[in-house]
């Protein structure tokens, strides 16, 4: 049992602990789309309705969709508990990569998310193209230096193990990574090693595709 006394300070450091503990707990959600608007999705798994915040980018991808399965953040805050969705794995990494930057929110992420597709925001940060990034609403120049900064050399070595297009969207290839990194393996070796089996068999099952990737991990 965790106890901590009234006060806003541990109110913060309450909040900030139950996010480590129940942020990873709802991974993803498989249901139907209702009431989808630009910015969120009620999604319906077996009759329980979850509110979810999007980005544009999602919102075009699940548009013309009446079910399907969404990615998830759960971030708590001191007044609310906050879902957010993801059509593609790309875009959640990035999201999260953005909200480790000091200084930018959910909120800002999720802008930023809207303006520019994933990739488009890592190439960006990766090239180092600060004026791209001051385009997007409430990015100054100093946030997004501030970015390129803290996320240029990460974003760098993730792009040099996933610099083939097709395979950056390829479901077959998220779905083997978010198991592989599930069972604990670095996500970098997990790229590099999906990239050699699929380069080599690129119409694995997934099941096939996990154990050969294990194989030469």
């Amino acid at each position: 049992m965790i106890v901590i006394s009234s006060g806003t300070r541990n109110y913060r450091l309450l909040t900030q602990i139950l996010s480590l503990i129940f942020a990873p707990m709802i991974a993803y959600l498989k249901g139907e789309f209702v009431n989808k608007t630009p910015a969120s999705v009620q999604v319906d798994v077996n009759g329980v309705g979850y509110e979810v915040q999007i980005s544009l980018y999602t919102y075009s991808r699940i548009q013309n969709l009446d079910k399907g399965v969404l990615l998830t953040h759960l971030l708590i805050r001191e007044d609310a508990h906050i879902l957010f969705g993801f059509f593609e794995l790309a875009e959640k990494e990035m999201f999260l990569h953005l909200l480790s930057v000091s200084g930018i929110g959910a909120s800002t992420a999720r802008v930023m998310l809207s303006y520019m597709k994933p990739e488009e925001l890592s190439r960006a940060i990766v090239n180092g193209d600060v004026r791209t990034l001051e385009g997007i609403k409430g990015i100054g120049k100093k946030t997004a230096e501030r970015i390129v900064l803290e996320l240029r050399d990460k974003l760098a070595k993730q792009t040099m193990v996933t610099n083939i297009p097709a395979m950056i969207n390829n479901t077959l290839h998220q779905d083997a990574l978010i198991a592989l990194t599930a069972l604990g393996i670095n996500r970098l070796a997990a790229e590099q090693a999906l990239s050699k089996v699929l380069t080599a068999e690129p119409n694995l099952p997934v099941e096939d595709l996990i154990k050969k990737t294990l194989r030469i991990l």
